[in-house]
């Protein structure tokens, strides 16, 4: 495993008496490019799951016109999975 580097940016202070010092550490591309794959797999199962339910829900109703337009939203999901 190769050693992470880690980049501070420094503020210059701004002379005032009371005022800290503040340093930035910089997240590495492969963290950030994972975490946002990560979220966007999370988000797309939950809103899958939710359409999911509401399609039977609206099969139990017997609501045909909720039932064809959810099922053209879900046909997005089918063509990924």
């Amino acid at each position: 495993m190769k050693k992470q580097k880690v980049n501070y940016t420094l503020r210059a202070f701004n002379g005032k008496k009371d005022t800290p010092i503040e340093a930035k550490r910089e997240i590495s591309f492969e963290i950030k490019l994972a975490s946002t794959l990560i979220l966007d797999s999370l988000v797309s199962q939950w809103n899958k799951s939710n359409l999911e339910n509401k399609i039977n829900d609206s099969i139990d109703k017997q609501d045909k016109e909720t039932f064809l337009h959810l099922s053209k939203e879900y046909q997005s999901y089918s063509w990924e999975y």
